[in-house]
């Protein structure tokens, strides 16, 4: 009996093989994220042949040194869940850094990763990496942010609702935590707090947060990224993909929590990244090199390809006048900033004279946000800056006319 059933599991096992359809050998899976080791082996090449795996809808790839860079391509095909049909091949982004400072470099267990790419459900993947040396422990990252017997259900948020779990002008979130709310500072441009998703509405699991937040001093400047990825998702999915990105900052880059500060999708939905409250300096992970004193935008999307519309631009300029507002700065303004690390282009402690709205490209060697989004900045600077301006006191109303006056006038 026991020689039929290994008979029948090697047949099957062939089979599977045959088809381009292998099960992943060391596999684990941790909170939603299930990862999959690519065998080492060849310095310049290595792969994974197509198989069948856990349930997943963002992928990306990470290594065991932190301060490694992949100097070359990494590609992915997925399949989906409902079809079954495969994808083309799509490059992951590289241009990812380990924070140079704070708590989300000094954890144990931080590694080296690509951007994550939104799939859509998927239970397939394929993966090839090439480059003149490649960094070891390569392993890919396969992310559920609705799977588990915890599965979260948002509510999908219009762009300016105020609602449960919505942070608005008057309302703070639950879970908009840290030290007492900073108030505009004196003389600060008047621009209105947006509507702002917290992060109990898109469903961050604060257990997984293991160390508080870092805060700086203030924040001088705004940086604006993109997800990269696709722009294929529907707005209803948005808070599946800020789950998603999430989870592979923590769960896979092994950060204490998301780097961003604030994302906003294709609708103009603002969504509360970093924990630590929305209105602090916290300290973020988004920039190497400028992650001290600055606040970080990323727009849910690849807009090397795609245009952003006017939801973006707005929620953008909305985001970037009201946070730089507390510390009465000019959103059309340039700043002086000191770079924290050797980036590739800056080097430690050189000065850079950036605008108080940045795009990532301008702090770090990258195509992000997009040549698109990048271009946009002028127009979101103009849009900050009108935003940021104290409204005209309305004129007093006259008062209304008596009947001495009408005598009076009659006398005349």
């Amino acid at each position: 009996m026991t020689r039929l059933l290994l008979h029948t599991a090697v047949a099957t096992a062939l089979a599977a093989g045959a088809l381009g359809l292998t099960q992943p050998a060391r596999a684990s899976s941790s909170d939603g994220v299930h990862t999959v080791r690519v065998p080492d082996g060849d310095p310049h090449e290595r792969s994974l042949t197509p198989r069948t795996t856990e349930p997943f809808s963002m992928i990306g790839v990470t290594w065991d040194d932190p301060d490694a860079a992949l100097d070359g391509t990494a590609q992915v095909r997925t399949r989906a869940r409902a079809s079954g049909e495969w994808s083309a091949w799509r490059a992951l982004d590289t241009d990812v850094r380990t924070p140079e400072t704070g708590p989300d470099r000094h954890r144990a267990g931080v590694r080296g990763g690509t951007q994550p790419l939104w799939t859509g459900p998927s239970d397939g993947v394929q993966v090839r990496v090439s480059g003149p040396r490649l960094p070891e422990g390569l392993r890919v990252e396969l992310v559920d942010p609705d799977g588990g017997s915890d599965a979260v259900h948002t509510t999908v948020v219009e762009p300016g609702v105020v609602g449960p779990g919505v942070v608005g002008p008057d309302v703070v979130g639950p879970d908009v935590v840290g030290p007492d709310v900073v108030g505009p500072a004196a003389g600060a441009p008047n621009a209105e707090r947006p509507a702002v998703t917290s992060r109990s509405a898109w469903g961050a699991d604060e257990s997984l947060v293991k160390d508080p937040p870092t805060y700086t001093t203030d924040t001088q400047a705004m940086f604006v990224h993109h997800t990269a990825g696709t722009n294929d998702y529907t707005c209803s999915e948005s808070a599946s993909i800020v789950r998603g990105v999430f989870l592979y900052h923590v769960r896979s880059n092994g950060w204490n929590d998301i780097g961003y500060h604030f994302l906003v999708d294709k609708c103009g939905t603002v969504f509360e990244g970093r924990a630590g409250g929305i209105d602090e300096p916290v300290l973020g992970a988004h920039s190497y090199g400028f992650n001290t004193g600055t606040s970080s935008i990323s727009v849910l999307g690849d807009y090397g390809r795609t245009t952003a519309n006017t939801a973006v631009r707005e929620s953008v300029a909305k985001v970037a006048a009201w946070k730089l507002g507390l510390y009465g700065i000019d959103p059309t303004g340039t700043v002086v900033l000191t770079a924290g690390a050797d980036n590739g282009k800056y080097t430690a402690g050189q000065k850079a004279t950036l605008h108080r709205i940045s795009g990532h490209r301008d702090g770090y060697p990258t195509e992000c946000p997009g040549q698109h989004l990048y271009d946009d900045l002028p127009e979101i600077r103009t849009l900050a800056g009108a935003a940021a301006q104290p409204e005209e006191p309305a004129p007093e109303p006259a008062a209304p006319a008596t009947e001495d006056d009408a005598t009076t006038a009659l006398a005349r």
